[in-house]
């Protein structure tokens, strides 16, 4: 991975196979983890799957009569009762919230967020390299990331398999909405341009409505120093965006005072949102995953009910809220860090940088807390 400041150009950080191993990190379509988990569930006779079906409403159970019809009857009453829209009612001894920011298991449970809003966007898309000169299959920008520090955000640029990349670009609102509204040619250079040009001249293009293929090639052959795509410091240039792929969303941080309640777990985003310059959010929300089913299974070994909160959850809860307020705590600072344009800042950071990348052990310590998840 390639990493550097836009208004500090001798400020890098390289990470690369030689400074941890085993890899940090692979990369694998949503999809793909998506069609393994279904796989998975189909083979296992307990589990029951609602597909295309919403969730309609969540309520504590009704008290059960006293007294009692039987000496057997179940006492329900502590028990959320989820409504589907297919007019099934399911009686859950754990209720686990992974519905996302919006969470309506989060609202049933009356847990409260601390958090506030970047007034940032996230721009996506899904990219086409070019196959120029020197892009062999054994280029290594072709299995490198990279990662642009610029003043209203980073632009990141992530390998996907064949010719195609991913593009997560973090910029102010009105931005996102330029480069959304341009043409599929003029999005491409804008995107050329922010791994190449200068704040300065970057700035500038983004004040056009239209013609930013023209003024990237003007603005590359009157540059004092060019440099060449194929070292493998910047990416290699995209040739195409793909149709329909550009999309954004507002950035935010988010996290829930606690994850749990009496028969309630939150995980993922209903539990926490994170900014996305680490790229750590699906990586906490797996982490968050293995924890809950680590105290379940747990308490299922044991005989305990895997909906109290003492005796299950609180090992879950315990686990993860201060580690993954660590890792937001990080990451929103490195956010305010890399926004601030002051000259004693942009020196004091790339300092930062240039020491990281010329001490190997603390880089690799830094990767394996990256990887950590």
């Amino acid at each position: 991975m390639r990493v550097w400041d836009g208004l500090s150009s001798n400020s890098r950080i390289f990470f690369d196979a030689l400074t941890s191993e085993p890899p940090i990190a692979y990369m694998t379509e949503n999809q793909n983890l998506s069609r393994a988990l279904v796989t998975r569930l189909d083979d296992l006779s307990a589990i029951t799957l609602f597909d295309k079906t919403s969730v309609a409403d969540i309520r504590l159970g009704h008290p059960v009569p006293f007294p009692a019809k039987s000496p057997t009857s179940l006492d329900l009453s502590s028990y959320p009762h989820v409504t589907l829209s297919s007019n099934h009612t399911i009686a859950a001894r754990l209720l686990v919230g992974a519905d996302g920011l919006n969470s309506p298991v989060r609202s049933f449970a009356g847990i409260p967020t601390r958090g506030w809003d970047y007034d940032r966007h996230g721009v996506v898309a899904t990219l086409k390299l070019s196959r120029g000169t020197g892009h062999s299959s054994e280029n290594p920008q072709r299995v490198t990331a990279y990662q642009r520090f610029l003043p209203s955000g980073p632009i990141a640029f992530l390998a996907l398999p064949g010719d195609y990349a991913t593009l997560v670009w973090t910029t102010t609102p009105p931005q996102a909405m330029r480069l959304k509204a341009l043409s599929a040619e003029d999005f491409v250079a804008m995107v050329n341009a922010a791994f190449r040009l200068d704040v300065v001249d970057l700035d500038y293009m983004f004040t056009l409505d239209s013609g930013q293929v023209g003024e990237l090639e003007w603005r590359e052959s009157v540059q004092s120093s060019k440099k060449a795509d194929v070292d493998g410091e910047i990416p290699q240039r995209v040739a195409s965006v793909q149709e329909g792929s550009v999309a954004s969303f507002p950035l935010r941080l988010r996290h829930a005072s606690t994850y749990t309640t009496n028969r309630v777990a939150l995980i993922g985003d209903a539990a926490h949102t994170i900014h996305p310059l680490a790229g750590q959010g699906l990586n906490m929300g797996l982490a968050d995953s293995r924890s809950l089913a680590s105290a379940v299974e747990d308490a299922v070994r044991h005989g305990a009910d895997i909906g109290n909160e003492i005796g299950c959850l609180d090992r879950y809860n315990g686990e993860m809220w201060m580690r993954n307020n660590r890792m937001l705590g990080a990451v929103d600072k490195l956010h305010w860090l890399y926004s601030a344009k002051s000259g004693p800042v942009v020196g004091l950071r790339g300092l930062g940088l240039r020491t990281v990348d010329a001490l190997s052990p603390l880089k690799g310590w830094f990767m394996r807390q990256a990887g950590a998840s």
